[in-house]
């Protein structure tokens, strides 16, 4: 069901609308850590640092997919607002077409170039062939998660969440099913973890594209969209470009920062594998409500309502708190308990490195998850280089305290510690820009019942 994000109590109506996209991406999640928990517990702890190997870099396939789905449902969510609906459909067609071709050129690369980009991580021997294993499967899948990204998205742009976590549901508990089916009755190992994944995977993507499309059917417009429009695709490529980059060069970076700790050997990586999937749900979560900020900013800036924004952020940090606490208590007292669900029998150094990973980021999870909510107003009011130069700071930042500090005593702990000061000075850098953003002296009303 389509929803209007512009009248309503701003808390109420996000509430409403960004809740069920927290538990979408809860279920997204699911995917990696099925297929985490599987590895680690049905077949060995090399099969869970090799995943968690491959890992990084099929972020870098999903940090693309993820800008699509951004530039198309900032877009969309615009002319939404504005109720332009044939402009509205010509945008997806223009983002639909857009992303097919980063989709072929990513698939090229990784068919004929993952043999470097293994070697370029500092990919142990022992993990390699496993970690190809993986990675050659999960290219032939990126159709399904460029397609089902963008449908999503599209869904988000029209005030709907319900629907993507009803698909998300039904096909991430379908992957559990499936990973224990392939690997243990089968005994696929690794290639069956993939498999398990590419197959639910695309199941969902067809399903959402063909109910987004028959919605879309239902809006009527005054004239025919058009199948390609540039000066659409230029504002697609303004939002989605960067966000491109945001997340490639968060990618690049956990590329380069899973090749320092790939220098402390087999049982520090999967220690960083197991914990890095429990920080990335949270991280992941913060960053979809963020989205759903975005969208809320984008189809009010397009009613023209930009008194709307203050109390959207205001909204936004009260429902990433309440859901950070308990998090942030559970990781920091717990963290053996939630680890010991990927390791059945870890080594000291897996279990040991995981479990200060986790207590040094945890409690900065409030600090990072209110950067996040004010990167979703940016976002969806297209200040886009506000919002790179935050997201810039804090990678850049990460990287080069995380190389310099693994070199001293601290070891790995080095790296983890650079987490949280990279956080913290990025989230005070998107705060300044938000509260400099053109609703600044907006005049507030009384929202509409």
């Amino acid at each position: 069901m389509n929803k209007d994000l512009t009248v309503g109590n701003p808390e109420k109506v996000l509430w409403r609308f960004c809740l069920p996209l927290f538990g979408s991406i809860i279920f997204q999640q699911l995917y990696n850590l099925a297929d985490s928990w599987v590895a680690g517990r049905f077949i060995n702890e090399d099969a869970l640092a090799a995943i968690g190997n491959s890992y990084e870099i099929t972020l870098i396939f999903i940090a693309f997919a993820f800008g699509c789905n951004i530039g198309c449902s900032v877009i969309t969510s615009r002319y939404f607002g504005s109720k332009d609906y044939t402009r509205m459909k010509t945008s997806i067609n223009t983002s639909l077409l857009s992303s097919a071709f980063f989709c072929v050129s990513l698939m090229l690369i990784g068919i004929f170039c993952g043999d470097e980009l293994l070697l370029l991580i500092n990919t142990p021997p022992q993990l390699y062939n496993a970690s190809k294993t993986y990675l050659d499967i999960y290219v032939w899948g990126l159709p399904f998660v460029f397609f089902y990204n963008l449908s999503t998205g599209i869904f988000s742009a029209l005030g709907d969440s319900k629907t993507p976590f009803c698909f998300l549901t039904a096909s991430s508990l379908s992957n559990i099913a499936i990973d224990i089916l392939f690997v243990k009755k089968f005994g696929l190992g690794v290639a069956g973890i993939a498999w398990a994944t590419f197959l639910c995977q695309g199941v969902s993507c067809l399903l959402s594209v063909i109910v987004v499309l028959l919605r879309l059917r239902k809006i009527t417009v005054t004239e025919k969209p058009r199948l390609f429009n540039r000066t659409l695709l230029k504002q697609f490529l303004t939002i989605a470009i960067p966000s491109i980059l945001q997340q490639s060069f968060i990618s690049i970076g956990n590329i380069i920062l899973q090749g320092v700790i790939n220098n402390f050997g087999p049982g520090v990586i999967a220690g960083y594998a197991a914990g890095v999937k429990l920080n990335n749900l949270v991280i992941t979560s913060f960053t979809t409500l963020g989205n759903g900020v975005s969208n809320f900013a984008s189809q009010n800036i397009g009613a023209g309502k930009l008194y709307r924004i203050k109390g959207g952020f205001k909204a936004g940090v009260k429902l990433v708190w309440c859901i950070c606490i308990p998090l942030t208590l559970l990781y920091v007292l717990f963290p053996k308990t939630l680890l010991l669900f990927f390791l059945e029998k870890p080594t000291a150094d897996a279990l040991r490195s995981s479990t200060l990973f986790l207590r040094i980021l945890a409690p900065f999870y409030l600090v990072i998850s209110t950067k996040l909510i004010a990167d979703g107003i940016l976002r969806g009011a297209s200040m886009m280089k506000h919002f790179m130069t935050a997201t810039f700071t804090d990678l850049i930042l990460r990287v080069l305290l995380a190389i310099f500090l693994s070199r001293t005593s601290l070891g790995y702990a080095g790296i983890w510690m650079a987490w949280p000061i990279g956080w913290s000075i990025a989230t005070a850098m998107s705060i300044i820009f938000y509260a400099r953003g053109p609703w600044k002296n907006a005049i507030s009303e009384n929202y509409d019942s």
